[in-house]
């Protein structure tokens, strides 16, 4: 039962978070999803980072699975993706997936590599 509440509180601070987020910078850069790509690009840095850390359990079930499943977004990422397809976007929508998914790959590496220097492994 503690697993359950401690994703739940998790989840409820990430998707705050991902809303204060991706509200201000959708203000700031309007037509390109920078909110969503900023999200997902820094909750994969800090997953890696946790795991790398090897974190407790409670902590990762807390701030890995409650907080960061719910700050980070795929839907929202593959419905952005899919209206640049249909309004016929092709560039912004090529840079957006070319941006989401290599940054977000070497950004976990980076937190996990991050991490096990930081602890001396």
């Amino acid at each position: 039962m503690i697993a359950v509440l401690l994703i739940g509180a998790g989840g409820f601070l990430g998707a705050i978070c991902r809303y204060i987020v991706s509200q201000r910078l959708s203000r700031i850069y309007g037509r390109f999803p920078f909110g969503t790509l900023t999200v997902n690009l820094l909750g994969s840095f800090l997953l890696g980072w946790m795991i790398g850390g090897e974190w407790l359990k409670s902590r990762i079930l807390l701030w890995g699975t409650g907080f960061m499943g719910a700050f980070t977004t795929f839907s929202t990422f593959k419905l952005e993706s899919v209206n640049m397809w249909t309004n016929k976007e092709y560039g912004k929508m090529g840079l957006y997936l070319g941006m989401s998914y290599t940054a977000g790959i070497i950004l976990a590496f980076a937190g996990y590599s991050l991490a096990m220097i930081a602890t001396m492994r």
